[in-house]
């Protein structure tokens, strides 16, 4: 890099590196990374090595690029980081992923080196050689472009594992091991050759996807993170699959691969200097996933036996080596536990959002461990690859990664994981809607870490998520003994986990997930969670009658919030409120579960509601909490509900157990469930269409989804594609074939359980009394009390006779 040994001003930095055998200091870096969390990560990891190294956690600098839309929801990184430069928002290409823009900021900064994270732009291989070709030569945290070419695409990936004879799925690319070798010594993947195993048009796929055999995914090499990567199960729906992959990834390569049955999907992360030197630091288990992307991450390996796990580390240390790989990356395989076999996925060039397991189990600040590759550190010098081979921490001494000696073992000792981790990604998705993305405010983050648990995220409270940011916004990590262990200290600490904003998020399904059987007997497969989904299993709701009577409670507390504060408003302006304002009747109506319940609300006093449901009574005690939530006091429990208003429905959350109280909808609208562009229309204006078919594709969180109609009929279009939507907007106008046939909820015609006084009401004369007077006193300010009024009075006078009563 330009801020070589000779070049960099005098420092504990500059010393540092010299006394490691380094060449170049860097004190300043750029990050160019679209997730906050991985920036968040990176800061954390970095100034905790800094501080540990030199005493200051500050020794390394830190500038970010922010958009406007980081700026407006307050994002964690920017806070956290020394600089930060702002840049134009909205997708990726306009930021994040454009190299341009990048190399720019970095060059405007004067920073030493850019980190890319685990965005996009990591895996263009035109942004470490545009920095290194710069003026002040930038280096790049992380692989050269020749190793990214060679590994880190999917595709040429895939030909160089060809070539070192380590088993592939069948894919377009399939009998592909032709390479060339670079003037380095290290293999690479001719153009001519690449272009061989990549599908361009929606035909050539088609005639790829037939000899393959379905099903296949089709994929594009420059995604991740779920995002440019379809399954696809037969030639019908293979051109919208197609579309919607270079749709989520425009301009990059695309080729189709055999979806894989019931295997595992494990990787194995791999560090290498710039020295020739590469190791392995043990496995991941990364087989919970849904929509091809991860969720649940384990560390180490304990599906597949020892001897199985360490030749996979060592076949993925081959790779890097072959191509001259630097830094850190992660090798992924498919493993099937039926018949012990395991083949090459793909390689990403890059740190991946899980690498803290690897970190728990193994020792090694992986980030810190990238910067000092980066300056030229030998991974011998690096302090934590140090103490996990037993050498002394600070030496220089060398180290035989690989054990050729037979007398290693005399002076190092061989590397083994210590512990379990199992680690979760909190995202704001929608389990109950296909894990639907979605954006908005938080305004409540409360995670308590432990000894054994600790994580973080990308907001906090009053932040947020814009329509533009990765759908995930923190990772969970807990450690134990062995995997039973660390996986009740997770299911324990997401208990703890209250998170409360605009959007829903998987907690609560991820406590579902930990708790079934297949997970605890470690019998899971990457189809595993897409099963669970097809057969609609929900997360833990709260019990029927409790949700119907909150629920109730809630849109009536509503109605009457907005009552007072219409009234007020008049008052305000020195009007005379009309009366109805003052009411203390509620009509409400809502769909719980397919059951449409209609219910008359009776406020009896501040802080008492009586809810009447074919004819039978009860009470309900309500507290407005300081946060926003209710207290709702029932049957001599009590329970915590906050809600939030959405599109056609008011979610609620009662004791951290998430339900729906639906409104009934019109099926002639069709609108927009969330935030969002409309990318195209699937169908014609005029067109029928069936129930359940996509008429409409929206980009979410950048994320394409499909829209399906929910009756038959003919539809015509309000919106045009690339319009902007609103939760709610109406995108066209269904004409139904047969109104008859249109489903209704079903009336609640029975009775609600029983339940007994909001609270204790002692029987003691003091106490009757005190009870007593407060119901008259609600009735005289005006409160309904349903014609009880001459039976409390009668209670009142047989009280007051009592000797017992202390006044």
């Amino acid at each position: 890099g330009g801020n070589s040994l000779h070049n960099a001003a005098p420092g504990r930095v500059t010393d540092f590196v010299k006394a490691k055998g380094g060449h170049t200091v860097i004190t300043k870096v750029c990050f160019a990374i679209p997730s906050g969390i991985a920036a968040v990560k990176e800061i954390r990891s970095v100034r905790k090595w800094a501080y540990e190294t030199f005493g200051d956690e500050r020794a390394i600098q830190f500038t970010v690029m922010a958009t406007p839309e980081d700026l407006r929801v307050n994002a964690d990184y920017i806070r956290m980081a020394d600089h930060f430069v702002e840049v134009p928002g909205g997708t990726n290409n306009n930021n994040f992923a454009n190299v341009d823009v990048i190399v720019d900021v970095a060059e405007r900064s004067g920073v030493h080196a850019v980190w890319a994270g685990w965005g996009h732009a990591s895996e263009n291989p035109r942004l470490p050689e545009t920095l290194a070709a710069s003026k002040n030569k930038i280096v790049f945290i992380g692989p050269p472009g020749s190793a990214m070419r060679s590994l880190g695409d999917k595709i040429s990936s895939t030909i160089v594992a060809q070539y070192a004879n380590v088993p592939t799925m069948p894919w377009s690319g399939s009998g592909i091991s032709d390479t060339a070798t670079s003037e380095q010594g290290f293999l690479v993947v001719p153009d001519d050759v690449y272009a061989k195993a990549c599908v361009t048009t929606v035909e050539e796929g088609l005639e790829r996807a037939e000899a393959i055999g379905w099903p296949v995914m089709i994929k594009a090499s420059e995604g991740g993170g779920g995002k440019g990567i379809r399954k696809v199960e037969s030639k019908d729906a293979f051109s919208m699959a197609f579309n919607a992959v270079l749709g989520e990834v425009p301009g990059s390569p695309v080729f189709i691969m055999k979806l894989a049955g019931a295997a595992r999907h494990l990787e194995v992360q791999v560090l290498a200097d710039q020295y020739g030197n590469a190791i392995s630091l043990f496995g991941r288990d990364c087989s919970v996933q849904r929509r091809h992307q991860k969720i649940i991450e384990e560390a180490p390996v304990t599906v597949a036996p020892q001897a199985l796990a360490e030749e996979m580390e060592k076949a993925a240390v081959r790779l890097a080596k072959l191509v001259g790989y630097v830094s850190a990356g992660t090798v992924e395989w498919l493993y099937s536990s039926s018949d012990q076999k395991f083949y090459f996925l793909e390689l990403n060039p890059r740190l991946q959002v899980e690498h803290p397991t690897t970190e728990m189990v193994s020792g090694v600040n992986l980030p810190a461990a990238q910067l000092q590759i980066a300056m030229g550190i030998p991974l011998r010098s690096i302090r934590d690859i140090r103490t996990l081979y037993g050498k002394s921490p600070h030496g220089n001494s060398s180290i035989d990664f690989d054990f050729l000696d037979p007398h290693s073992g005399e002076t190092q000792r061989k590397p083994s994981p210590k512990g379990h981790v199992v680690a979760v990604r909190i995202t704001a998705e929608n389990p109950d809607a296909g894990f639907k993305p979605s954006s908005g405010t938080l305004q409540e983050l409360n995670f308590r870490s432990s000894t054994n648990v600790w994580g973080y995220f990308s907001v906090g409270t009053a932040g947020g998520l814009h329509e533009f940011a990765d759908s995930q916004f923190g990772h969970i990590f807990a450690y134990g003994a062995d995997r039973s262990e660390s996986r009740k200290n997770m299911v324990i600490a997401l208990k703890e986990l209250s998170i409360r904003g605009d959007f829903r998020t998987t907690v609560e399904y991820l406590i579902k997930l930990l708790q079934t059987d297949a997970f605890e007997q470690n019998a899971v497969t990457t189809a595993w969670l897409d099963g669970l989904i097809s057969d609609k299993l929900t997360a833990e709701r709260p019990e029927t009658t409790l949700a119907v009577i909150c629920g109730a409670v809630a849109k009536s507390h509503l109605q009457a919030e907005e009552c007072a504060a219409e009234f007020k408003k008049g008052l305000a302006k020195g009007q005379v409120p009309p009366k109805e304002l003052l009411k203390t009747i509620y009509s409400v109506e809502f769909i719980y579960e397919g059951m449409k319940y209609s219910a008359m609300m009776a406020r009896s006093s501040p802080v008492t509601w009586t809810m009447y449901l074919n004819g039978k009574g009860t009470q309900v005690g309500v507290r407005p909490l300081a946060d926003g939530g209710l207290l709702v006091l029932l049957d001599g429990r009590s329970h915590t509900v906050y809600l939030t208003e959405q599109v056609g429905a008011l979610r609620l959350m009662i004791d951290s157990k998430t339900c729906l109280i639906e409104q009934e909808n019109d099926p002639t609208q069709l609108r927009s469930p969330s935030p969002g562009k409309l990318v195209r229309f699937l169908v014609e204006s005029g067109d029928h269409i069936s129930s359940g078919a996509a008429y409409a594709e929206i980009e979410v969180m950048k994320m394409y989804m499909a829209l399906t109609a929910t009756e038959d009929g003919i539809v015509n279009f309000v919106k045009q594609p690339g319009a902007t939507l609103e939760p709610g907007d109406i995108i066209g106008i269904l004409t139904l074939d047969d109104l008859s046939k249109v489903k209704r909820p079903i009336p609640f015609s029975g009775q609600l359980e029983s339940m007994g006084s909001p609270t204790a009401i002692g029987t003691k004369p003091h106490q009757r009394f005190a009870y007593l007077s407060e119901v008259l006193n609600s009735v005289l300010a005006g409160y309904d009390h349903q014609g009880g009024v001459a039976v409390t009075i009668r209670e009142l006078l047989y009280v007051l006779e009592n000797s017992e009563l202390p006044y």
